[in-house]
């Protein structure tokens, strides 16, 4: 749909992401077609790719984004680490940098406390992640881990953390102008999640005070304004018993920006875009209030219960409307879900004056929204609204997996 609203479309290569989205040179040659000046990264793909921007830069094109250097610092998550400690952001207990052998990694586990999690320093989405529950564990774990991160990243380096029993995912908006300013724009509640894949996100985060947001909100403003930090970032923490502990930071927009986006009322892609023109921002600090709750839901094209993908020629489709609705989404009728992509079809991001009202509006929508001719993910969503821990807020990272387990098969 995109593309088909777009004013030109330029065919960048063969539907394999290796010879198109991920072809550096096919992208800069679209832009030399066309003519144009900039380059909005999105998510995925190229969008935290440090040499690409740097050869973007060099061919006189501006990158609507962070510089090479703080999506380099950020992309290693041990520099990461390194560099968010020097800037007073709070982090997990874990090894100071990779851990080359199994002796050291037993070592630290001894040393912090079992239960720890071994994660691949390229890693993401999931890949690269071995948790070690006790000492026995640990040989297989690290080994995995470093297995996955080279057949996935090309780079076998891991390091390790406390694992946190009853964690919640908590992210931090922030957005800079490249000097020296920096804000926050609150937080969003990431924890349920699949695989360390999100499926359910929210803001504000319904575990935290203001008091909390506010603190942990300026520890982060003031990182980004330290770098001299440009554009969207999203600081990554576990939260657990009223303590923060940083995992990551994001240098590009995140899929859920759009509840971001509904409690503040601003346009994160246009400051994007702004910002990168040497614009200032168009928002102060002081600007930033919440308004309300906001929910999103990722609707993917999957068969449940085992989340198989399933791509496919959709038969009818219906977004749903109506005040505080959004749908984000590609799909129109007679659209055919390619094999090649990850399976997301839609976001359905809702807003309402408070937490019930959002989802009950989010109730309403699922029930308007149709997409014949696939199986979704949307009957999962139906089952998680009639559960208490879902209508209470009262969930963390690992929530989600155990209610899957037994009832998957009623969803």
């Amino acid at each position: 749909m995109h593309v088909r609203m777009a004013d030109e479309s330029v065919c960048i290569g063969p539907p394999a992401g290796t010879e198109s989205y991920l072809s550096i040179p096919a992208i800069i040659a679209a832009c030399e077609i066309t003519g144009a000046q900039a380059i909005h990264p999105g998510y995925g793909f190229l969008s935290e790719n440090a040499n690409f921007v740097q050869i973007v830069e060099d061919h006189d094109l501006i990158f609507i984004g962070p510089t090479a250097e703080h999506i380099r610092v950020m992309g290693d998550k041990i520099t990461a680490k390194e560099t968010m400690i020097k800037l007073g952001v709070p982090v997990v207990p874990g090894s100071d940098g990779g851990v080359a052998t199994l002796e050291d990694a037993q070592r630290i586990g001894e040393e912090i406390g079992y239960p720890v999690i071994i994660k691949a320093t390229a890693g993401g989405g999931g890949k690269g992640m071995k948790v070690a529950q006790t000492a026995a564990d640990m040989p297989s774990a690290f080994q995995t881990a470093r297995a996955e991160g080279k057949s996935n990243f090309g780079n076998d380096e891991v390091y390790i953390e406390k694992y946190l029993t009853t964690p919640r995912h908590i992210e931090i908006q922030v957005f800079g102008d490249g000097k020296g300013r920096a804000v926050h724009l609150g937080e969003r509640d990431c924890s349920l999640q699949r695989r360390h894949q999100k499926v359910f996100e929210e803001a504000p985060g319904p575990s935290i005070s203001p008091e909390e947001r506010a603190k942990i909100g300026k520890v982060c403003a003031d990182a980004m304004a330290d770098i001299n930090y440009i554009g969207a970032g999203t600081i990554e923490f576990l939260y657990e018993n009223g303590e923060f502990y940083f995992i990551e930071m994001n240098t590009r927009l995140q899929v859920e920006h759009p509840v971001t986006e509904a409690i503040f009322g601003v346009d994160l892609v246009r400051e994007q875009i702004r910002v990168a023109e040497g614009q200032p921002m168009s928002f102060t600090q002081e600007d930033l209030k919440i308004n309300g709750h906001a929910i999103e839901v990722r609707i993917n094209a999957e068969k449940l219960p085992n989340f198989t993908p399933c791509p496919g020629k959709i038969t009818q489709f219906h977004a749903p409307g109506g005040l505080g609705v959004r749908m984000d989404s590609a799909l129109y009728d007679g659209y055919s879900i390619p094999p090649y992509y990850d399976s997301l079809i839609g976001k359905l991001i809702v807003h309402g004056r408070d937490r019930p009202e959002a989802l009950a509006r989010l109730n309403r929508a699922l029930g308007e929204l149709i997409v014949d001719g696939v199986d979704t993910t949307v009957p999962l969503f139906h089952a998680l609204l009639q559960e208490e821990d879902i209508l209470s807020g009262g969930y963390n990272i690992h929530w989600l997996e155990h209610w899957l387990e037994t009832n998957l098969s009623e969803a």
